[in-house]
């Protein structure tokens, strides 16, 4: 028997006790860059390497982010006479194992992509009857993060082959994010809080911030599922993930682009990159390194957020709560046209039924508020709060004693 199937043969039994994820992973939703809404398959080792450098020298690792992750079109058309993964030797030439050297000199995290199917999206080679195989070789290569999608899955019973290498992982014993990309077709959030670390809740999301039926939009990923179905079952360790963002490769207005992500942190969906860094605008860098912003999706109570209701027939309130009974308030005018916002907090109480928290505003209940665009205090709550707010535009705050 060679060297391959005995490795193999000792994952197998090395999972049979004790077959689970990693525990310690995730805690708070992940931060970090994907290569696929701006480049497809169309990368190599230097873009890798200088979207790695630009976390640093852009100060996004400093803001929080930390993982590089390399999707599809990474490895090459065919496996190798072992049957392993072989990097594309065109577009890596040095080597997978190299490139994640590189990616953690930098103080940052590499992840990698693969599919539950023969193939992958792309038509390269998946993981399908290879998953203990591929583990091995993940380990080897230092992987910290694993996208792992749905094409071609077939018949394929999504629970049972998630599940299978989630024990894959587990038994090459190299920590590993497991991040489900099943797109929410066979509704993960009843099964994936076992199997991985977060788990896609949509298809996926295209350049635009209103999309259509059949194209994701910014919009369609917001209103397409139950939220509260989902958010219940979300929380440290197990996040639903609404795709990664748009924000930077030019589909969305300057407003669109902070609306997507501020809605993302209330969510906690994993706030993951998916632009040019080495072109990256000013005004587009600030939004993404919003600590006000960032410090909503990491709160430390890890409750996702949901739509309290809509006022004045287009602006609609998203809410979170957040640690030491603080709480942050998304108001989004998600209409067509300008609208002028008049709020009255006097009388509102704002209920979280599903983990028994509420905050309510009178003159004896006031809270201050911070403007999370602005960074500054901008008043309490014993007065009508008052802002005009342009199409798709938001106003986002925290409120505390």
């Amino acid at each position: 028997m060679n060297r391959v199937l005995l490795s193999i043969l000792a994952l197998f039994i090395s999972i049979c006790a004790f077959p689970q994820k990693f525990d310690n992973l995730g805690k708070t939703p992940q931060m970090g860059w994907n290569s696929w809404n701006a480049f497809g398959t169309k990368i190599d080792e230097k873009l890798v390497k200088d979207m790695a450098d630009a976390f640093v020298t852009l100060g996004l690792k400093d803001a929080g982010y930390e993982y590089i992750l390399l999707d599809d079109g990474w490895m090459d058309m065919q496996r190798d006479a072992q049957g392993n993964f072989v990097p594309n030797p065109e577009k890596f030439p040095n080597g997978i194992k190299e490139l994640a050297d590189y990616v953690h000199s930098k103080g940052l995290k590499f992840g990698l992509y693969s599919c539950v199917g023969d193939k992958t999206c792309a038509g390269y080679p998946g993981s399908r009857g290879h998953e203990f195989q591929d583990a091995l070789k993940f380990a080897e290569w230092g992987v910290d993060y694993l996208k792992y999608d749905w094409c071609y899955a077939g018949q394929m019973n999504a629970k049972e082959a998630y599940t299978t290498m989630r024990d894959a992982l587990y038994a090459a014993k190299h920590p590993v994010y497991f991040s489900i990309c099943e797109w929410g077709d066979n509704q993960p959030w009843e099964w994936a809080k076992e199997v991985g670390h977060s788990w896609r809740t949509t298809g996926d999301i295209n350049n635009c911030f209103n999309g259509s039926k059949d194209r994701y939009g910014v919009m369609q990923i917001l209103n397409l599922r139950d939220q509260e179905k989902l958010r219940k079952v979300a929380g440290p360790g197990h996040w639903n993930d609404m795709d990664m963002m748009e924000i930077g490769n030019g589909g969305l207005t300057h407003f669109e682009e902070e609306t997507h992500f501020a809605l993302w942190a209330i969510l906690n969906s994993p706030l993951i990159l998916g632009n040019d860094l080495r072109t990256i605008s000013k005004e587009t860098l600030e939004i993404v390194k919003n600590k006000d912003i960032i410090a909503v999706s990491q709160d430390s109570l890890g409750i996702q957020g949901f739509k309290y209701k809509t006022i004045q027939d287009n602006i609609e309130i998203w809410v979170k709560p957040l640690a030491n009974n603080e709480w942050a308030v998304c108001f989004f005018n998600c209409s067509d046209n300008p609208a002028e916002l008049n709020f009255d907090w006097n009388g509102q109480t704002i209920k979280d039924s599903i983990y028994n928290l509420e905050i309510s505003f009178s003159d004896k209940f006031v809270y201050k508020m911070r403007n999370l665009y602005t960074h500054k205090e901008t008043g309490k709550t014993n007065k009508v709060l008052k802002s005009k707010l342009e199409k798709n535009q938001s106003l986002v705050l925290r409120l505390y004693k």
